[in-house]
């Protein structure tokens, strides 16, 4: 995939995340789950492509990716406050065990405390 490819799609990953923690519909938030479930099949696929990325900055971007004005109207779960640096470090999204539902939920929880 390459380290792009791979960026490209571990902010993709976080953005469905972010997605499905905002979300204040169960049907809405599980759609965003889903995608985030075929976002991190493409990582495990890959797993050598994490290496080397900055995982603040690709969550940077993916904050502003789910925060967008057209989604707004679906939001509301929880605040923007979301906070600065990655709740996740990199060799977690690689890891075998990392768990989509889990993972919404330390979003939710890092949104609320900022």
């Amino acid at each position: 995939m390459g380290q792009d490819g791979t960026g490209r799609t571990v902010r993709t990953l976080l953005a469905n995340l972010v997605k499905a923690a905002l979300m204040s519909e169960d049907r809405a938030s599980l759609l965003w789950r889903e995608e985030a479930a075929q976002a991190l099949a493409s990582l495990r696929a890959d797993p050598e492509g994490l290496t080397g990325l900055k995982i603040d900055g690709l969550w940077s971007l993916a904050v502003q990716e789910a925060e967008a004005p057209d989604l707004r109207a679906e939001e509301g779960r929880v605040s923007f406050t979301l906070p600065a640096n990655c709740p996740f470090a990199l060799d977690e999204l690689g890891a075998p065990g990392f768990d989509i539902d889990e993972a919404v939920e330390r979003v939710r929880k890092s949104a609320a405390t900022g």
